[in-house]
């Protein structure tokens, strides 16, 4: 009885939650990280009103967690915070640390300007 309530609660929240975005902004924290703190109350509370976070969302994953299978990272990630833009499942780049409000949107426009409008980089 509680195995069969257990994979219903699970199912019900797959299909609440769905599939687990290949693309948008990864950011990597860990808890007692106070440059993450420092991101939240600088960055953190406006990022999704901007139109880096509506073309970009947000997807916030901890250090230590396993990252979804649905994306592929060049390198292990080290520091947090660590951003990783993400489109179609690939790392298009990263911005490890976080230098403080204004760099982080500067080093974060550098990024977007390496996506295409299709949403891929554009070949090399």
């Amino acid at each position: 009885m509680f195995k069969t309530l257990l994979v219903t609660c699970i199912l019900v929240l797959t299909l609440i939650a769905g599939p687990v975005a290949a693309g948008g902004l990864w950011m990597f924290e860990s808890p007692n990280c106070e440059w993450c703190e420092a991101w939240d109350r600088d960055v953190g509370t406006i990022y999704d009103k901007t139109k880096q976070g509506k073309k970009f969302p947000l997807h916030r994953i901890r250090l230590g967690t396993r990252i979804p299978k649905t994306i592929a990272i060049t390198r292990p990630i080290v520091y947090t915070p660590t951003f990783i833009l993400v489109e179609n499942g690939q790392e298009i780049g990263r911005i490890t640390g976080y230098p403080g409000e204004d760099f982080f949107w500067g080093l974060l426009d550098e990024l977007l300007d390496t996506v295409s409008p299709s949403g891929k980089p554009p070949p090399s």
